[in-house]
């Protein structure tokens, strides 16, 4: 009886009111808040890339061109690609869904982040689908029409940054 009264005497000064005055409170979890960004009109309604955000959707363009590229010759052994094969290729690295890609912010700069885009926060909203996967492909496509899929195929046989 006396070790039953013990135990109860003991749970209830560490458990009841005043055991944080004893043990010291629990220790907090860390909170972080974080917001999305926010985005003028032009970046949420236009159909084009904002003019902000194009060295980054350029950069995520080269990237995508590349791996492509670097997959479809890994195919054949190193060798470089007949020209209906790399047409076929910068037009399927072009038409590809690009839902990976999203804009944040970092210290009140929008960014495009994804894949080929140097990691901008751990912590971060990205907003992602939308308009952004439309206006890569069309950015991509804009570019490798401007240039010609024979120089762009030039530029990666020179190397990633040539591209």
């Amino acid at each position: 009886m006396r070790a039953a009264l013990a135990a109860w005497l003991v749970l209830t000064l560490l458990g009841g009111p005043g055991a944080e005055d004893m043990c010291g409170a629990p220790p907090a979890a860390p909170s972080h808040s974080v917001a999305a960004p926010q985005l003028s009109p032009e970046e949420r309604l236009s159909p084009h890339m904002p003019e902000s955000l194009r060295c980054d959707a350029c950069h995520a363009i080269a990237f995508q061109i590349e791996e492509q590229l670097r997959k479809a010759e890994g195919k054949v052994g190193k060798k470089a690609l007949k020209e209906s094969d790399y047409i076929e290729v910068l037009e399927r690295s072009c038409s590809q869904d690009w839902e990976s890609y999203g804009v944040l912010e970092l210290d009140g700069e929008k960014r495009l982040s994804g894949p080929g885009l140097p990691r901008q926060q751990p912590l971060s909203v990205l907003v992602s689908g939308g308009p952004w996967p439309g206006r890569l492909s069309k950015l991509c496509h804009g570019y490798v029409g401007e240039q010609g899929e024979a120089l762009v195929y030039g530029a990666h046989r020179r190397g990633p940054a040539a591209l």
